[in-house]
């Protein structure tokens, strides 16, 4: 009798912890999005308008590609803000995701230094230039983190009929750090590597980086529902109304307007679908 008193003294004792749990609808939601949108500053350019416009709060949790996707598929995000087209598809096919749409689209960069020792800049192909610089065994830096802009990376080496890995660690460094950490690291060694618009637009510390391949290989970006039939606690409403929100015309005005030192890092999906036309 005494264990059951004390059960029901426990059980009581919980009561104001329950009360006190928010519900879906009054925590913040939950945006897993990767190092290229946060460190281009698209965020603090959009959430605030998000806010204005709907009400809602969004906690933004910053990872690569693929970590954000695993963050989906575990239910520890609401939505995911990523940029690996297969992957996202995978994603979505494999019921993590309810739904995928298009948001905006930047360029993959090559990056090297200003004397291009591999001497790849007069290649208007950016496969030809990778082997270039396998061939002359020019320090090139890579995210090797599984993100997106690791996972294009590599899709440019296998149109390049190379696999650089087997070289990792001599020519071909892998950081498995994120694109500000990345591009800091070949800032210091004067190495190649793969890029987006959106990072390198507000990256500072250049040394003697520049831009050898502008179009090296469309970027576009995604946005996903993370599956509310598989984790009951992700507050769809809300979800749907932000992804309603990133792709009215609108937000897609507000990523056409965004620029970083008078450039424009992003093209919306409404833009890039009008210019189409």
């Amino acid at each position: 009798m005494v264990d059951l008193f004390r059960r029901l003294a426990w059980l009581l004792s919980l009561l104001p912890l329950i009360a006190a749990t928010p519900t879906a609808a009054e925590r913040p939601l939950i945006l897993a999005t990767t190092t290229s949108v946060d460190n281009s500053g698209l965020l603090k350019h959009l959430l605030p308008k998000v806010t204005a416009d709907t009400g809602l709060t969004v906690h933004v949790v910053v990872r690569g590609t693929g970590a954000a996707l695993r963050l989906g598929t575990s239910g520890d995000a609401d939505v995911v803000f990523v940029h690996d087209r297969l992957a996202e598809d995978a994603f979505v096919a494999a019921g993590h995701g309810s739904f995928r749409r298009d948001v905006m689209s930047s360029n993959f960069l090559i990056i090297g230094p200003h004397d291009d020792p591999a001497k790849i800049a007069d290649l208007p192909d950016p496969a030809a230039g990778l082997r270039r610089i396998a061939q002359t065994k020019t320090l090139f830096v890579s995210r090797g983190d599984g993100s997106g802009t690791h996972n294009a990376e590599l899709r440019l080496w296998t149109a390049a009929g190379l696999d650089p890995r087997v070289a990792s660690g001599t020519w071909y460094r892998e950081t498995g750090s994120g694109m500000g950490a990345t591009l800091n690291i070949a800032s210091a060694l004067d190495a190649y590597l793969l890029t987006e618009s959106g990072t390198w637009a507000n990256f500072g510390n250049r040394g003697a980086l520049t831009v050898l391949n502008d179009n090296a290989l469309l970027n576009p970006y995604g946005i996903m529902l993370v599956n509310p039939q598989r984790h009951p606690h992700v507050p769809e409403n809300d979800a749907r109304k932000f992804i309603d929100w990133l792709t009215s015309p609108v937000a897609q005005q507000a990523i056409d307007e965004f620029t970083i030192n008078d450039q424009h890092p992003f093209r919306s999906a409404a833009g890039a679908e009008t210019t189409a036309k």
